[in-house]
Order: C-alpha cells, then sequence, then structure tokens
C-alpha cells in the first residue's frame, strides 16, 4: 500500500528517488576532502572508509525507508490518544506499528550503498571472499536490529514525555558520526559511539567484516549483544504500553 500510494504521484517518487541518490553521493565529499593530503586516517585507507560510508548509506535508507516512517506515527497516536486502534487488532502491537508505513523510493539507498562498494573495492583493487561477504551481511542484520531497538527505545519513552520529536531528530543527527570510522573517535567520544549509542556495531564492524579483518567471535559478540539490546527493548516496550491512556480513558 505504502509502493500503491508513492506511485500515485510518478514523478514525485522519481524525483525523490533521484534527489537521494544525489544526496547520498555528494555525502562523500568531505572524505574525498580529508583524504586528499594523506594516504590513511585512523589506520583506515581512502577506499577502506568508503566502505564505511558504504553500510552507513545502507543503512540510513533501511532508517528513513522503513523504521522511522512507521514509528513516528506511534508518538502522534499516542499525544492524540488513538493507539487503541492499534492495540485491539489480533496481533503484536509492536509489528503493526513497526510496519505500518514505509517510503519505497528509498530503496534507492541498496542501490547507491552497491555502487560505492563496487568503487571502494576498485580502489582496493581485490574483491571480498564469500567467507567476508556472509560474515558482514551477518553484521548488517545485527546492525538493523540494533537500529530498529534504538528506535524501539524512543518511541518508548513518548509514552513517558509525549513531545519526544526532539530526541528522534537529535537521535538523526547522531547517527551521521555513523559515516566515519569508529576508530577516529578519541577519548569519552569513542566510549559513547562503541557502548552508548553503538555506531561502531552499525557500520564500521560490518565493514571490517567485509574486508576480512573481522571473523568468528569478532562476528558472534556484537550479534549477541544486538540480541540482548532487542531483547531490552522488546521488555521496555511492553512495560511502556501498560502506561498507555487511551482517549476514551
Amino acid at each position: 500500500m505504502s509502493a500503491l500510494l508513492a506511485l500515485q504521484y510518478r514523478y514525485d517518487f522519481l524525483i525523490d528517488g533521484a534527489i537521494n541518490v544525489f544526496w547520498a553521493f555528494a555525502a562523500l565529499a568531505p572524505l574525498f576532502i580529508v583524504y586528499q593530503g594523506r594516504a590513511t586516517v585512523a589506520g583506515w585507507s581512502f577506499g577502506e572508509a568508503l566502505v564505511v560510508i558504504g553500510w552507513f548509506t545502507l543503512l540510513e535508507g533501511v532508517m528513513e525507508g522503513s523504521i522511522n516512517p512507521s514509528l513516528s506515527t506511534v508518538v502522534e497516536h499516542i499525544r492524540k490518544g488513538t493507539l487503541d486502534f492499534v492495540l485491539l487488532k489480533p496481533a503484536d502491537a509492536q509489528f503493526l506499528v513497526s510496519t505500518s508505513r514505509f517510503e519505497p523510493w528509498r530503496a534507492t539507498n541498496a542501490i547507491t550503498a552497491v555502487l560505492i562498494f563496487v568503487y571502494a573495492f576498485g580502489q582496493l583493487r581485490r574483491v571480498p571472499s564469500l567467507e567476508a561477504v556472509l560474515g558482514a551481511l551477518l553484521l548488517l542484520l545485527a546492525a538493523v536490529g540494533l537500529l530498529y531497538s534504538l528506535w524501539i527505545l524512543s518511541v518508548s519513552a513518548a509514552f513517558y514525555v509525549v513531545k519526544m520529536d526532539n530526541l528522534q531528530y537529535l537521535f538523526t543527527a547522531v547517527f551521521d558520526a555513523a559515516r566515519w570510522p569508529s576508530s577516529v573517535f578519541r577519548g569519552a567520544l569513542k566510549v559513547v559511539v562503541t557502548f552508548v549509542i553503538p555506531l561502531a556495531l552499525m557500520t564500521t564492524f560490518p565493514a571490517e567484516a567485509l574486508l576480512g579483518r573481522r571473523t568468528g567471535a569478532g562476528l558472534l559478540v556484537p550479534v549477541a549483544c544486538a540480541f540482548a539490546f532487542a531483547a531490552f527493548a522488546r521488555l521496555v516496550w511492553l512495560k511502556s504500553i501498560g502506561k498507555y491512556t487511551s482517549a476514551s480513558s
């Protein structure tokens, strides 16, 4: 239904997709500037840093194409007291609110990410092994689950503090830091992007896996952390639902 709605305005659909591709490639400009006078930054070459941006582009598409549009409507439902229409349906409420709306044109991010990967490994003059690709895909699933869990936690907070728009904008702004390898950050900031808001697991770890730097326990530990984080987000969501007061209450 989201696709049908978007395609009712065909030219708008195509223009949005083209603009999205343009901004994705425009985001590469800072990388070209940083690497203009140096071969590596924090142990990452230009081609390797491009792999990180490829994962960032892909996850940004997932976030803006499916997670954000669906869960943003929950805040409005809570504010108006109309979440009853979701809770009364014979299906899991978290599943329903997570799949209520999509932005199909954001699928162009996947195409853009593939082009960036091709260009990156062209710069590196090699191709990733099958083992590396499978490991990267495993960490991609963990990254998507982690990103989704963070949004669930943000939305759950709306049951206590209804005005959550600023927090969502803040998270989107913080997520922009994921376009850089986590090793470029130092001190307290490195702790934040690794443990508090684990941006490193979302983009740097999958990039390391695709580059063949992360195998074995280096793959399993992030996946286990993502599962634990998802379970915690689920518990918070269930507890928050109990705090909901409908418009008829």
